[in-house]
This record gives C-alpha cells, structure tokens and sequence, in this order.
C-alpha cells in the first residue's frame, strides 16, 4: 500500500510544473489558473507564494538564480525576491489562442515548455508546439502540430525523450540527441485508450521509468522503458496533473492536483482536491538539472 499524504491543502485550481530544489531543498510548482508559484519547504510545512500577471505554464530553477518560467507570453526570467519578470522570448506572440504549458529541464540544462491550443468557443486547432530554450538563449520549435503539450520527460541516460499531446491518448518516444537537442524517430511509448485515459505531467525514475498522471481518473501510472505498466496508484482527488520526485534522498513522489471546472457538488466526496501530496512510492527519482542559460 502506498503511503500518501497532502502536504499542502492549497485548492488550486490547475497545480502543475513541480520541481524539486536539492540545494535549498524546496519544491516548486504552480497554480496555472491561480497566477501562483508556490514554492513549498517539507523542513518547515510552510508554502509560499509568488503572484503572477498571467497564467504560467512551467517553470525551473536557474542555475545563477532564479527562476525560468513559460507563460501566456513566452519565456521569462523571474526574480523570487522581487516578483520582477524579465522576457527573453515569446515564440508564438503571432498565435493568439494557445498559451505555454507543460516543460521542464532536459539532463544538459535547457529549459523546454510546449504550448497548448486555448481559444474557448473555438474548435480546437493543432497550432501549438513544443519548443527548447538552449543556453544562449535562442529558441527552437522541436515539434509542431500540437494540440495539448503534456508528459515531457527524458530517459536517465538522455538517449530517450518522451512527450505526449493531451487531445490523445498516447505518449510517444523519440531519439534524443544530447549534445544538438534535436529529438526524431517519433514512435508510440504508452497507450492508455485502454483506459479513455489522457496523460497529463509525466517523470522518469533512477530506474529508467515512466511515472504518468491521469487526470479526470485519478491515477497514477509507472511504465517499464519498455512501455509495459509496471504499477497503479489510486488518489484520493479524480485531477492528478504533474509528478515528480523530491526530498533529499529523491525518494517522495510530490504530485499536483486540481479543482478546475469542479462543482462544490463534485468536490463534496474529494476535499483534498486541489492539493500537493507527497506519495512514498518505494523508488527513487533524478536530480534535475537547473537552467544553464
């Protein structure tokens, strides 16, 4: 049985982008919908809060200090002291409907975040991509046709890149090139239409394997590099979004939630819902690797 626990009953209503800090042994994560960065101490219980101007999409620790962000406009430096926003780039400033969401830090210290289709009351249109910030600061579009950027996560010896869109049900593998960031041979990984299932943020352990969120299942699924389940866990919330692993040994799995678009109704038989859980999941996780650029 796995130990899980809600950490912070923070009732957010889209959790994402978790991060964990081994220097000042902190997690980081966000509420999209909240305009929030929290940044949350085990040490101490406490969870503390960063106010945004617009929806954020990812974020990263930065190497000289910091924080790298993608949000509505792009990629962002953000300075934790004072909440300032620096911009480097906004790929898609000529898109109006999509908006960057999922991303995180390949192994060689570039930041990544793909975008997402979000135009309400329009048909969904594949426009958006994902994109690697290299370390100079330039930004490449890596693949394009996207409807949901989600599930970015790379294999410990970086020769496997995963990535998945939202508006369907499987995760694809890549090559990966570590030296260029270049990412081809596109080929299914994990299908979960078994199950009518989405994947949602994604990891990879010391192992070599995939950890998935299921959200609108409450699920959260561990595959082999083979692709084959190895492991579900059950949580107490029906909107699991992004995982990843933390503590000083990297041996708790911190997972996001989310109360969006839940009626008080829907939310009567789940009240952590909204909330970061820190699960015990008897394995243990990859430092990541902070910004460089």
């Amino acid at each position: 049985m796995t130990d899980i626990e809600c950490v912070v009953d923070a009732k957010a209503l889209l959790g994402e982008s978790t991060y964990w800090d081994p220097d000042d042994e902190v997690l980081w994560w966000i509420d999209i919908y909240g305009k929030t960065v929290h940044c949350y101490d085990p040490e101490t219980s406490t969870d503390e809060t960063i106010t945004l101007p617009e929806y954020p999409g990812c974020l990263a620790v930065r190497e000289i200090g910091g924080l790298v962000i993608s949000d509505v406009n792009g990629f962002h430096f953000l300075d934790t002291a004072t909440g300032k926003l620096e911009a480097i780039v906004d790929p898609e400033a000529n898109e109006p409907d999509t908006r960057f969401n999922d991303g995180k830090t390949d192994r060689q210290g570039r930041f990544w975040s793909g975008s997402m289709f979000e135009a309400p009351g329009k048909p969904v249109r594949k426009v958006g991509a994902l994109y690697r910030l290299d370390l100079d600061l330039t930004c490449h579009k890596v693949v394009d046709g996207v409807g949901c950027s989600n599930g970015l996560a790379w294999s410990p010896d970086s020769r496997t890149m995963y990535y998945t869109d939202s508006h369907g049900p499987v995760v694809w593998a890549f090559d990966f090139d570590a030296v260029s960031g270049e990412a081809e041979n596109r080929r299914p990984y994990v299908d979960l239409s078994f199950m009518d299932g989405i994947v949602d943020g994604s990891t990879v352990d010391a192992e070599g394997c995939y950890w998935l969120t299921v959200p609108f299942k409450g699920k959260v699924m561990r595959f082999d590099p083979a692709g084959k389940l190895m492991r579900t866990i059950e949580l107490p919330t029906d909107l699991p979004t992004c995982c990843e692993f933390g503590g000083p040994n990297l041996d708790i799995l911190y997972v996001t939630t989310a109360t969006l678009r839940r009626s008080a109704e829907a939310l009567k038989d789940q009240p952590l819902a909204g909330g970061l859980f820190a699960l015990d999941v008897g394995v243990k996780g990859l430092p990541l690797v902070p910004f460089r650029g």
